[in-house]
């Protein structure tokens, strides 16, 4: 590995997040966020940060996380506007080396370094020791990975578990899990638990009412409950639930009962609306599996920039993932 600093990134559908990171050196340096949009492709979001940077901290190497799956050379994003060539991106930057993996991987390698000060508990318990861990958020998008252990440390495994389908619990689900069908094709978990997906389910609530919707972004949702408007306080509740419900399917799925993380940008937005009594009891509401759920802790990410934190410590204790 070489001792010159790599480069980080972070990339999402909303913001893209870029850092240095040193092979023998503390956590992410240099910190920059652009928005995704501002940029016509990867390579131009890239040099604008590398422009910024004496000739000392040029990097060489880079390891980048994006919100898309990442299964060859070509990727896509699917809630964001790139789509590019791994191998065309490192030589456009003349890069000796480009390693690019899932977001939520990053995600979940943040995980083994975070403390007691970086975390808040929603279902207090006690992990099961050398037991799989789950992380999920959501974001422009509803990011899902996991943690495993293996061979003394632990492995981050990518999933696209946010594109899952999502399981009405009653008849005010079904109506809404129909509508969105009936308007999409699919109504999967990110198009209900994600920032876009708060519009969606406002809007969705206000069709199925009979008024008018017209929500225009995540922000103006919350700030109308903060307000006490019913509809706003309505969609912030199913949007907990069925976070929580997605978190106990990964759970029992996955077998994470070494914790469940929430992660991403909107359940911090939510502050004190996120409702954690609401959250554990959706989470656990699964039928003759409640026991098995109770026993799962769960925690709320509130430390600043985990992903980039988790490719620093990547890059720090080479364990690159592929």
């Amino acid at each position: 590995m070489p001792a010159s600093p790599w480069l980080i990134a972070d990339i999402g559908g909303t913001h893209s997040r870029f850092a240095l990171a040193e092979p023998e050196g503390a956590g992410p340096r240099v910190v920059a966020c652009l928005r995704t949009t501002e940029y016509a492709d990867p390579a131009a979001a890239i040099r604008h940060y590398l422009r910024g940077l004496p000739p000392a901290d040029r990097p060489s190497h880079a390891l980048c996380a994006i919100a898309a799956p990442v299964t060859g050379d070509a990727v896509e994003m699917a809630n964001g506007p790139w789509r590019f060539s791994i191998r065309a991106l490192r030589e456009t930057l003349g890069l000796e080396e480009l390693r690019v993996v899932n977001d939520f991987v990053a995600q979940a390698l943040a995980v083994p370094g975070l403390d007691g000060g970086d975390v808040q508990p929603v279902a207090a318990a006690t992990p099961a020791e050398g037991a799989p861990i789950g992380v999920i958020g959501p974001g422009t998008g509803l990011g899902v990975s996991l943690l495993v252990p293996c061979a003394g440390g632990w492995h981050a495994i990518a999933t696209e578990g946010g594109h899952t389908s999502f399981a009405p619990a009653n008849p005010r689900e079904d109506a809404i899990a129909a509508r969105i069908r009936a308007r999409f094709g699919h109504c999967s978990h990110e198009r209900v638990v994600s920032g876009p997906g708060l519009v969606t389910l406002y809007d969705t609530l206000a069709a199925l009412d009979g008024a008018p919707g017209g929500a225009t972004d995540p922000e103006a949702i919350t700030a109308a409950a903060r307000r006490g408007e019913a509809r706003a306080l309505e969609c912030v509740a199913r949007f907990t639930e069925i976070l929580a419900a997605a978190a106990g399917d990964l759970a029992l799925t996955a077998g994470t009962r070494g914790g469940i993380y929430l992660t991403g940008g909107v359940v911090p937005a939510l502050g004190d609306l996120f409702d954690e009594v609401r959250f554990r009891g959706r989470f656990r509401a699964k039928g003759r599996l409640h026991g098995y759920l109770a026993a799962i802790p769960v925690w709320r990410v509130k430390t600043a920039l985990p992903a980039l934190g988790g490719l620093a410590s990547a890059v720090r204790n080479r364990t690159l993932p592929d």
